[in-house]
């Protein structure tokens, strides 16, 4: 099929790799390169990188709204858009474009998640699966009809950043097959009922509070790893909190117990992996080793 590729971070990447090898990708369309890293230059969107090393031609508008960015869409003579975490709005002009409309690649269980972030969210609610979703776009924010669903059990020390590349290849394999299957799929309205909204992570749910269930801070600690990673203020420096598990023992929260075992509202959690500031992740053996945890976490 002749496709247009619509996507952004690294999430969206092995789905543009196992379609250029079973399609013709016409036109790759990512955010435009933007500042990054201490000397802020212009950095290409993992998606936008790899395109180019495809050999692919690739498009960075900042905006699809305008009559002329629908045209450009219109005039690549595509039969559908494959749309993952591409982060811009397609107006209906440009859902329109190509001959079999859009489809969208979501990471969760339509209607729940529908959204921005729905990979940290699932862990963050304590979800035990979640999913992808191909999805037939239209105007709302995923709303449309799902044509194919697949859905897998979330680990109990699962982190966002392992759900992620699961999910990933998930939506890699089930798009081929929707593609393939397209003309034969019977598209299915989202129910009403069990919409919840995945809504973009705000730094500020990043610190841990251990006066909540240790089973909550659990799901923070893995939920926010590792972007933009639970952290806890130990000597002047915020250390995040990568990976962790619920542990055995009580005591005031925010009390290390022992090693990097901490009291929280109700029951422990044990810290496994943490990075310090300006260092590598480390397991948190390795981290104490150069740490001083005082008698109680703020």
């Amino acid at each position: 099929m002749k496709i247009i590729f619509m996507g952004t971070p690294e999430f969206s990447v092995p789905v543009l790799e196992a379609l250029a090898q079973q399609h013709e990708i016409l036109c790759v369309y990512s955010q435009p390169p933007r500042p990054a890293g201490r000397g802020k230059e212009l950095r290409k969107t993992p998606v936008h990188a790899r395109a180019e090393a495809l050999g692919l031609s690739v498009r960075t508008p900042v905006s699809l709204r305008s009559e002329e960015a629908a045209k450009a869409v219109a005039d690549l003579g595509a039969d559908v858009a494959v749309v993952v975490a591409y982060g811009l709005i397609l107006p209906q002009a440009v859902l329109d474009a190509p001959r079999l409309g859009c489809l969208n690649i979501h990471a969760s269980l339509l209607p729940r998640w529908r959204g921005a972030a729905p990979i940290h969210r699932a862990i963050l609610a304590g979800d035990v699966e979640t999913g992808i979703c191909i999805m037939q776009m239209e105007a709302g924010l995923d709303t449309g009809p799902v044509l194919l669903r697949e859905a897998t059990a979330i680990g109990a020390g699962e982190t966002t950043a392992e759900l992620h590349d699961r999910l990933s290849g998930m939506g890699a394999r089930l798009i081929g097959v929707a593609l393939d299957r397209l003309g034969e799929l019977t598209p299915v309205p989202q129910p009403e009922d069990g919409v919840t909204y995945a809504a973009k992570i705000d730094k500020a749910e990043a610190r841990v509070d251990w006066t909540r269930p240790a089973v909550q801070v659990d799901r923070q600690i893995r939920g926010l790893s590792p972007f933009p990673g639970a952290w806890v203020p130990v000597g002047g420096e915020r250390v995040k909190l990568l990976r962790s598990r619920l542990a055995a023992g009580t005591g005031t929260p925010g009390q290390v117990l022992g090693g990097f075992t901490i009291a929280c509202g109700e029951g422990a959690v044990e810290v496994l992996e943490a990075q310090r500031e300006g260092k590598r992740p480390m397991p948190a053996a390795e981290v104490l080793k150069g740490l001083v945890l005082p008698p109680h976490l703020g």
